[in-house]
């Protein structure tokens, strides 16, 4: 379900907005928050709630590992939007959910007019890194139905 209000979206947004996403502001278009579940811990993946405000976006980027790897992503509020490169944009609601293996280039974040949430959780795997890209430019995203 759409939702462009901010408290009601706050109502939805089960697993709290968190803080603004300062450490990653650089590689977004528009703002975001991150609120940690657990702690990082070499046995643990990480799990955080991500928070897009409207028209929010992450850049392209690449999760690499030589085994194993990736992201998964589980739609918790508000909708979204999620493309692999060459691929038509698929469109998020709360229940939905993403597998994006490693070595795949994508992006992810809000529709225009929704705050959007999800929980991204990082698959355990070997040598592992994330490369952030060029950005999804305003051309790109408003031809998003």
């Amino acid at each position: 379900m759409k939702l462009n209000d901010k408290a009601a979206f706050d109502q939805a947004n089960m697993f709290g907005t968190g803080n603004p996403n300062d450490a990653y502001a650089q590689y977004f278009t528009g703002s975001s928050y991150l609120n940690p579940l657990v702690d990082p811990k070499p046995d643990v993946p990480f799990a955080a709630n991500v928070t897009f405000e409207p028209g929010c976006r992450n850049h392209w980027h690449i999760h690499h590992a030589s085994q194993g790897g990736g992201q998964i992503l589980v739609c918790t509020a508000g909708e979204g939007w999620y493309q692999a490169d060459g691929e038509d944009a698929v469109s998020l609601h709360e229940g939905s959910y993403v597998f994006i293996p490693a070595g795949v280039k994508h992006w992810h974040g809000a529709k225009k007019d929704s705050w959007f949430s999800h929980i991204s959780i990082e698959v355990p795997g070997e040598d592992t890194s994330n490369e952030w890209l060029e950005e999804v430019t305003d051309e790109q995203y408003a031809q998003l139905a």
